[in-house]
C-alpha cells in the first residue's frame, strides 16, 4: 500500500508491506513514552488495522534503544482533579478517564489480526499493559520490565494485573506487581510472557517479521477465526469454547479455501485478502 494511502499519526510511524503492518512507537526521545496523544493514537491505528483487508498480521515495536518508558509522568498531573467542590463528580470523571485508557490499549487485543510486540530496552508500566494486549511478545538480550505502577503509590488499572496472570500465572505475577522489581529477558522468557528471545534488535525485528511472514500466508479467516477462539476461551469454560467454536466453524469454515490448502502440494496458496 502506497504510503500516502496509510492513516498519519504524530506519535506512530506505520508501514504496510506483503500483509504486515508495522507499528512504532516514535517518541525516541523520551524513550517512546506514552503522551497523552500516543494512546488515543493506538487505539485509532489498531482499530484502522483491523478494519483494513490488505492488512492480515501486525507488528508492535519501539524507535530507538528502548520499547517503551511507560505513561508520560506528565499525565499523571491529569490524575486528580483541581476542583474538589463535588467529589462524587471528580471521581466519576476519573473514573471515565481510566476507562478510556482501558479502551485504547484493548484496541490491540479487540483487533481481529494477530499482533506481535517486539521489544528491545526498557518495557515498563503502562507498557506493559501494551504488550499484554497482543497475541505473542519476542524481545532481545537486554530487554527489562517492570510493573512499575506500585512504587509510584498507584494501583495499575489498564490491564497487566487482569491479562498477566493468564500468561504467567497467578503467582509469579502478583510477586512482580506487589513487588514492582525489574526482571530481564530470559527471566520473561522462562515465566512465559516472552516468547523467545534474540541476541541482538537487529535478529529481533528479523526474526519477528519472519513470523508474522508466516502468519500472513495463512487463510486470513482461519486466522481470525483462531484468536478469537483462543480469547475466548482464555475468559470462557471449555465447554463453552468448544460450543463457540462449533458454531463458528459451521458458519464460516471456507469450504473453497480448505481444498485450495489441501492440494498446494508444497506451493504456499494464494487467500483473499
Amino acid at each position: 500500500m502506497n504510503a500516502a494511502h496509510l492513516p498519519q499519526f504524530e506519535t506512530l510511524d506505520l508501514s504496510l508491506t506483503d500483509h504486515i503492518v508495522s507499528v512504532t512507537l516514535n517518541n525516541p526521545n523520551q524513550a517512546n513514552a506514552m503522551t497523552a496523544t500516543m494512546w488515543s493514537e493506538l487505539q485509532r491505528c489498531f482499530e484502522w488495522i483491523d478494519a483494513e483487508p490488505q492488512a492480515r498480521v501486525a507488528i508492535l515495536a519501539g524507535e530507538g534503544k528502548h520499547f517503551c518508558a511507560g505513561i508520560d509522568l506528565s499525565m499523571l498531573a491529569q490524575v486528580f482533579p483541581g476542583d474538589t467542590s463535588d467529589p462524587q463528580r471528580s471521581r466519576e470523571s476519573l473514573r471515565l478517564m481510566i476507562k478510556q485508557l482501558q479502551g485504547n490499549l484493548t484496541a490491540i487485543e479487540r483487533c481481529r489480526k494477530p499482533v506481535l510486540a517486539a521489544i528491545q530496552g526498557v518495557c515498563i508500566g503502562g507498557a506493559v499493559d501494551m504488550i499484554c494486549c497482543c497475541d505473542m511478545r519476542y524481545a532481545s538480550t537486554g530487554a527489562s520490565f517492570s510493573i512499575k505502577e506500585v512504587d509510584l503509590a498507584l494501583t495499575a488499572d489498564v490491564g497487566t494485573l487482569q491479562r498477566l496472570p493468564h500468561l504467567i500465572g497467578r503467582g509469579i505475577a502478583n510477586e512482580l506487581a506487589l513487588t514492582g522489581r525489574t526482571f530481564d529477558a530470559q527471566e520473561a522468557c522462562q515465566q512465559g510472557l516472552i516468547n523467545r528471545v534474540f541476541d541482538t534488535p537487529k535478529q529481533l525485528q528479523t526474526e519477528v517479521r519472519h513470523l508474522a511472514a508466516l502468519i500472513a500466508a495463512k487463510s486470513p479467516l482461519a486466522i481470525r477465526g483462531t484468536k478469537e477462539m483462543l480469547l475466548y476461551s482464555r475468559d470462557h469454560s471449555v465447554e463453552d469454547g468448544l460450543n463457540y467454536v462449533a458454531t463458528w466453524n459451521s458458519a464460516l469454515m471456507h469450504q473453497a479455501e480448505m481444498i485450495k490448502a489441501a492440494t498446494s502440494q508444497g506451493t504456499p496458496p494464494e487467500f483473499e485478502n
